[in-house]
C-alpha cells in the first residue's frame, strides 16, 4: 500500500513522479554517498529533482513508523515546508512517498528540487585556503544564529548538511537531511551545543564563537568555552563509538 503527498505546485506531474518512485531501483542517476540511504537524480520537465530513498528500518521502527511516529520522508517534507515558510533556505520540497503493509512500515522516499551548490560546510573544514574562508564561516555562523532566533533546532547540524551558494559575497545557505528537527525556543546552552558536530579545528571554533558572541551579545569567553568543550566532548563520544564498533567487527571476524 502506498501513501503519498505531492506539493500543489507539482501535482500536474504526479504521473511522472510516481514513475520515478516505482522505477527507482532501475532508473535515475546515483548522487553522493549511497552507504546509508540511496540518493538519485531524475529529470522532471527540465527540472532536476533529487529523490532520497530511506532504507527499510529495523522491525521495532517498522512498527513505530506504522502506528506511532511520522516517517523520515514525511518529516523531511513537512520540515522543508516549515523552513521555507520561516524564510530559511532548503531545496524546494516536492513530495514524499511511503510504502506500508497492514502491520508494519516498509520504506519511504523524499523528493525535492536538486540544488547545485558551490560547496558545503565540509569543504571549510578541509581547505583553509578556500577563498574568503573566514567570511563564509562568519556568514554561516550568522545563518545559524538566525535559525536559533527563529526557534529552529537542527539536530543534524553537521558538515555535510549545509549547502552553500556564493553570489559575489552574498552567501546563501540551504539545509538538507531534514528529518531530525525541533521547533522551540532555545536557551543559550542548547544554541552553543548545536555547533558541536561541525569541526574538530579550534581556529574555526574561535571564529564561530567570536561571530556568535557579536550576534547574541554574549561574552566571547562564555561562548568559546562552551562551544569548544562541547566540540571536544562530541569528538570523544564519536571516537569511543568507533573503537567499540571496531572491536565488535574484530570479535565477529574472529569467530
Amino acid at each position: 500500500m502506498k501513501n503519498s503527498v505531492i506539493h500543489n505546485n507539482f501535482k500536474p506531474y504526479k504521473a511522472e513522479i510516481d514513475n520515478f518512485i516505482f522505477n527507482f531501483d532501475n532508473e535515475g542517476e546515483d548522487f553522493g554517498n549511497q552507504e546509508r540511504n540511496s540518493l538519485k537524480l531524475f529529470n522532471l520537465n527540465d527540472r532536476l529533482v533529487n529523490i532520497k530513498s530511506f532504507r527499510i528500518p529495523n522491525i521495532v521502527n517498522q512498527i513505530a513508523y506504522k502506528f506511532f511516529r511520522k516517517s523520515k520522508a514525511q518529516r523531511s517534507y513537512e520540515y522543508a515546508n516549515k523552513l521555507t515558510n520561516l524564510g530559511i533556505g532548503t531545496p524546494q520540497p516536492i513530495a514524499y512517498y511511503e510504502f506500508v503493509s497492514p502491520f508494519v512500515f516498509k520504506n519511504s522516499y523524499y523528493v525535492s528540487k536538486h540544488l547545485n551548490c558551490d560547496l558545503t560546510y565540509r569543504e571549510l573544514t578541509t581547505n583553509f585556503n578556500y577563498p574568503n574562508h573566514e567570511a563564509i564561516l562568519r556568514a554561516f555562523t550568522r545563518f545559524t544564529f538566525n535559525l536559533h532566533e527563529k526557534g529552529i533546532h537542527f539536530l543534524d547540524h553537521s558538515p555535510g548538511n549545509t549547502l552553500i551558494e556564493i553570489n559575489q559575497g552574498d552567501y546563501k545557505f540551504y539545509l538538507v537531511d531534514l528529518n531530525r528537527m525541533e521547533f522551540k525556543s532555545l536557551d543559550f546552552e542548547t544554541r552553543i551545543k548545536n555547533f558541536a558536530k561541525l569541526t574538530i579545528h579550534k581556529k574555526m571554533v574561535e571564529v564561530m564563537s567570536d561571530e556568535y558572541a557579536k550576534c547574541s551579545g554574549e561574552e566571547y569567553s562564555r561562548v568559546f568555552n562552551l562551544m569548544w568543550s562541547e566540540t571536544e566532548a562530541f569528538q570523544a563520544r564519536y571516537h569511543r563509538k568507533r573503537r567499540l564498533k571496531n572491536k565488535i567487527k574484530f570479535w565477529k571476524s574472529a569467530r
